[in-house]
């Protein structure tokens, strides 16, 4: 299914208003699995930076910006340039910013990842479920690398190839149909970040078996049901008033666990220190 139009047409809706984005920040990170390794990995990433200077972050493909917005809202050290290809997504995260304390953190700008013309250097990068969507990836590791800090960190989220997109077998089609791949193979993930100069630190599987089983209860479904028709709106809170607490009870026994396989990945990388 499109997946983009769905997330275009939320996005308008709870842009209206400095509150309705607040709470659609908050909704994001509280259902998405991802927002909740994320933020984990932004905290350790954030507590090894040195003190007395101010933290420079890339948020390399921002969408919604709820990530910028999350590190300038916790690290007030932090300075955040947000880049997207979207400029709709831009100026909806920017009015919202804008109107919050935060404000003088956050910078917004179009940028290509693949030709990326923002200047380092750049304590961390951070790439969440936007590789998938860039056939040329080796280009991007590279930028990455280029305005990257010696030393300086690159976290990494997107789709693993163990069913990530909901691609369980080869005849299947991916659930979000603006990807260009299905998902990552960890060690390929890993291997093309070294052959850009980024040494992976940590790497790990997300959405295991609880993960996974919630995604399809608390993203996969309820997409569905609005895809099919906007009308659906109407039984979703009654919908989440029972999914929600098994979902996120889910989210949270995947986090704990140590997954042998998931269908995501998060690699968090280095580039070496001079």
């Amino acid at each position: 299914m499109k997946y983009d139009p769905i997330k275009d047409r939320l996005g308008r809706f709870f842009s209206r208003h400095p509150l309705l984005h607040r709470l659609f920040f908050g909704v994001l990170n509280l259902l998405f699995l991802r927002a909740w390794y994320v933020r984990r990995e932004i905290r350790r990433v954030m507590s090894l930076q040195p003190t007395g200077r101010t933290v420079r972050v890339l948020d390399a493909g921002t969408g919604f910006g709820q990530y910028a917005y999350f590190i300038a809202n916790n690290f007030p050290e932090a300075t955040v340039r947000a880049v997207d290809v979207k400029q709709d997504y831009l100026d909806r995260a920017k009015d919202f910013v804008d109107q919050t304390p935060q404000s003088e953190q956050v910078t917004w700008a179009i940028d290509d990842l693949t030709d990326l013309q923002s200047e380092g250097p750049f304590d961390l990068i951070l790439s969440v479920d936007v590789m998938e969507h860039i056939a040329e990836d080796r280009a991007v590791f590279g930028h990455f690398e280029r305005v990257l800090r010696p030393g300086g960190h690159v976290i990494i989220n997107t789709p693993s190839d163990q069913g990530g997109s909901d691609v369980q077998e080869d005849s299947d089609e991916s659930f979000i149909g603006e990807h260009v791949r299905d998902g990552y193979n960890l060690r390929d993930l890993e291997g093309k970040l070294q052959d850009a100069g980024l040494e992976p630190v940590r790497s790990i599987y997300t959405y295991g078996e609880y993960g996974s089983t919630a995604w399809r209860w608390l993203i996969k479904r309820p997409m569905q049901m609005l895809g099919a028709t906007w009308a659906s709106v109407v039984i979703l809170p009654l919908y989440y008033l029972a999914a929600l607490p098994i979902g996120l009870f889910l989210n949270a026994r995947d986090v704990a666990n140590q997954n042998e396989s998931g269908t995501g990945v998060l690699v968090v990388a280095q580039k070496p220190a001079e």
